[in-house]
């Protein structure tokens, strides 16, 4: 069974003459261990399809399921859940909380879903120090950090407990060549251990560490499983 599935989804901003097609009888699947990369120019539906697989939005029509169940089927409570205990956000501007530390962000999700404090930070502590980041750091708040770490703290968070789905949004935009290959390792090796991860980017160079590479242009899938080589020149051919 496919972690994540999307099934002739279609979403729709607004309506009449001001309707907008976001995205159009999109089909994908992700495979446990697989990393996806969507690429495409800007308004091709990339952060709609992130949004949609994630939960944070919902398709006009088809349907979005998650290890097998159906978002829409979902109430808000047990839509939260499922987000907290299954499915992992990074985003490009990190989105962590300035009030916490590093070691309380990242245990977050976990206290949220009713973890004790205690267990939390204790695991929270062990994510920090896969990502390379160690108690010290840990004991930091947000503008405390570079922005590599903070993104680390970002991945931490994402990763900890046992989250079967990485969505990333463009999680190298904002930092250094070398700190971006960095996260993209990490990213890489969390689904060489068994999670499904969504990655979008406009970088080829970044889609070369992915599985499967799918171009959107226009909220429509336009090629897909292309060879890495091949994606700067149909990213081209997708503008």
């Amino acid at each position: 069974m496919s972690v994540l599935q999307l099934q002739r989804v279609t979403r729709v901003h607004g309506d009449g003459e001001n309707a907008v097609n976001a995205l159009v009888d999109t089909d994908l699947a992700i495979e446990a261990g697989e990393l996806v990369a969507i690429m495409g120019p800007s308004g091709s539906g990339k952060s709609t399809l992130l949004n949609l697989a994630g939960g944070l939005d919902a398709p006009t029509s088809g349907a979005v399921l998650v290890e097998g169940t159906v978002l829409a089927t979902l109430n808000k409570k047990k839509l939260a859940a499922l987000r907290r205990r299954s499915v992992g956000y990074v985003f490009q501007d990190y989105n962590l909380v300035p009030s916490l530390t590093a070691a309380e962000n990242a245990a977050l999700p976990l206290e949220l879903d009713g973890m004790s404090a205690g267990r939390a930070r204790t695991l929270a502590h062990a994510a920090l120090e896969e990502v390379g980041l160690d108690a010290k750091q840990g004991d930091r708040f947000p503008d405390e950090l570079s922005g590599g770490q903070a993104q680390r703290v970002a991945i931490a968070r994402a990763l900890i407990g046992d989250r079967r789905l990485v969505l990333a949004d463009e999680p190298t935009g904002a930092l250094d060549s070398v700190t971006g290959e960095e996260v993209l390792k990490l990213l890489r090796r969390r689904c060489d251990e068994g999670a499904a991860g969504l990655l979008v980017t406009h970088d080829a160079r970044h889609a070369g560490w992915a599985d499967r590479v799918v171009f959107l242009r226009d909220g429509r899938v336009v090629d897909s499983s292309a060879p890495l080589a091949d994606a700067e020149t149909l990213l081209e051919g997708a503008q």
